[in-house]
């Protein structure tokens, strides 16, 4: 069995570091809009409630913030299942008419959920959805029914794995450790390949 150095795939500090730079190329992004726009922010629940949370905090923006919930991998499945929104579980406005809007997510894997969200917040009368993720996974961004899994501000591109931590759970458990690790399949620990892990360059087509 890996020892707990061996299955953190991103440290807290690197975190930090990358959500503070994170949230200075969202804000230079917003500050480049015409009339200065009201950001309306829409975190994506459970798993990206603690990166929004930390990245908020670093936005000098006017805001809004709005909560969705979808549910995309159910119990202990570590792939995607398809994707559910839930009413019951949003404050989203029915209403977002020329609304600029932030969707804010934990991982990008097929991009069945952001596409779903984005199309459902388009729909209500958004006049822009950006996204925003902490991880993604380019190796799996290739889901046809997604369509164009283009995403505008990614903290870091990951191998394929599945990882907990910092929001992200398997089967409910693990989203309070600090660091990002890996698991197998069965939930088991594993050994993380920390160096295939990249920042995305600012500007770079996503």
């Amino acid at each position: 069995m890996p020892s707990p150095e061996q299955r953190v795939l991103i440290p807290r500090e690197r975190i930090a570091a990358r959500v503070e730079a994170l949230a200075g190329e969202v804000a230079a992004a917003w500050a480049g809009k015409p009339g200065d726009p009201e950001i309306t922010l829409v975190p994506v629940m459970t798993g990206a409630f603690i990166f929004a949370a930390d990245l908020i905090r670093h936005l000098p923006q006017k805001m809004r913030i709005h909560l969705i919930q979808v549910r995309s991998y159910p119990g202990t499945a570590t792939t995607s299942q398809g994707v559910t929104l839930d009413p019951a579980k949003t404050n989203v406005p029915l209403d977002l008419t020329g609304r600029h809007v932030l969707v804010i997510d934990d991982i990008l894997d097929s991009g069945r959920t952001m596409a779903a969200i984005k199309a459902e917040l388009l729909e209500r009368g958004a006049a822009e959805v950006s996204t925003c993720v902490l991880l993604r996974k380019p190796n799996q961004c290739r889901d046809a029914e997604a369509g164009t899994l283009e995403v505008d501000h990614v903290a870091f591109d990951i191998p394929d794995a599945f990882v907990v931590g910092y929001g992200l759970d398997h089967d409910d458990h693990h989203r309070n450790l600090p660091d990002i690790e890996v698991l197998l399949a069965d939930g088991a620990p594993a050994r993380a390949d920390a160096a295939a892990v990249r920042v995305p360059p600012a500007g770079e087509p996503r």
